[in-house]
């Protein structure tokens, strides 16, 4: 692999630094998000865990919702129990299990306020838990109904990606490596901006170093994001990749950093996607199939489960060297 004369700036390092990619661990993990482990951070760390019930994932939200539920339900419920089964007035249960059955559904009732009726507290201990977890349900419902806001209020981009990066035909004669993408949700993205920054491995002196580059793309900016996006960078004589084969990709743990910027036109606010390519990811010879058709009334229909679908194209040395 010959070695690329550009300089390098510094400024494009994503934060990472010259620190090099090893067993296949990717700077950036497919959602964006940084590949970095960390520890050493306080356990009760408000800021974080905000942010961590912001951001994680609808699926792990829920369940950590009704996991806390359950489980603080299941400890009244034992204090109930613990005052024995004259403690709740109108329980029907005659067996332990029952008894607490009863204990639990009673307090599912007092956090939520409902209160039917059917089963009441008796006694100044069982009035005074009920108390207690009445006032802790309605802080409760109050943090879970700011989080869920934080979460449905939060802008974000829904941008999908291609599944590979493809080294096609370009302009004729010339070839590139290129990428689809489009928007997920029905709202309109206004003056979008996309930057790639390429880096690999290189062992100088002994020593492995990660090189960055930004890679000029046929277009940069789009004013409208209406049906797909396919961003191209052209493998010229100004691309740091000329000389770099397939296997060069691999060795060197290549990969490419994606980042989008654009405008929501629904929240007036300037959103971000990011996402990575691995050297691996890259499928040499293949081109793009259509992803949008014509209904019968001549409109215009996209296709997003197409977004990555491909034919695989005849180019002349195929994982030979681009250059």
């Amino acid at each position: 692999m010959a070695k690329s004369e550009r300089k390098i700036n510094p400024e494009d390092d994503l934060g990472f630094g010259p620190q090099p990619v090893i067993k296949n661990q990717p700077l950036m993990n497919k959602d964006g998000s940084p590949n970095v482990r960390r520890v050493g951070l306080p356990f009760f760390n408000t800021a974080n865990n905000y942010h961590t019930l912001i951001t994680m994932s609808w699926r792990k939200f829920w369940l950590l919702v009704i996991t806390c539920y359950l489980l603080v339900n299941i400890i009244f419920a034992f204090i109930y129990m613990s005052f024995g089964p004259n403690g709740l007035d109108g329980t029907s249960g005659n067996t332990t299990f029952n008894h607490f059955m009863d204990s639990f559904f009673f307090s599912a009732q007092t956090m939520s306020t409902v209160g039917y009726g059917h089963i009441s507290p008796k006694g100044m201990g069982t009035n005074s838990v009920a108390a207690l977890e009445s006032m802790m349900g309605l802080l409760a419902f109050a943090l879970a109904t700011g989080l869920l806001y934080g979460r449905f209020s939060r802008p974000s981009a829904q941008i999908v990606y291609s599944k590979n990066i493809l080294v096609a035909p370009y302009m004729g004669t010339g070839r590139g490596i290129m990428f689809r993408l489009a928007n997920l949700r029905r709202n309109m993205l206004i003056d979008l901006e996309i930057e790639i920054i390429f880096s690999y491995n290189e062992t100088v002196d002994g020593k492995t170093t990660r090189r960055f580059y930004p890679l000029e793309v046929e277009r940069s900016k789009v004013s409208v994001l209406t049906l797909n996006w396919t961003v191209v960078h052209p493998l010229d004589e100004n691309s740091p990749m000329i000389d770099m084969s397939k296997e060069d990709m691999i060795k060197s743990e290549a990969g490419f950093a994606i980042l989008l910027r654009a405008f929501d036109d629904t929240f007036s606010q300037t959103v971000h996607s990011r996402t990575q390519y691995q050297g691996h990811e890259i499928i040499w010879g293949a081109k793009f199939k259509p992803v949008f058709d014509r209904d019968e009334m001549g409109r215009i229909v996209l296709d997003l489960s197409k977004i990555s679908d491909y034919d695989m194209f005849e180019l002349e040395k195929v994982g030979e060297a681009v250059g």
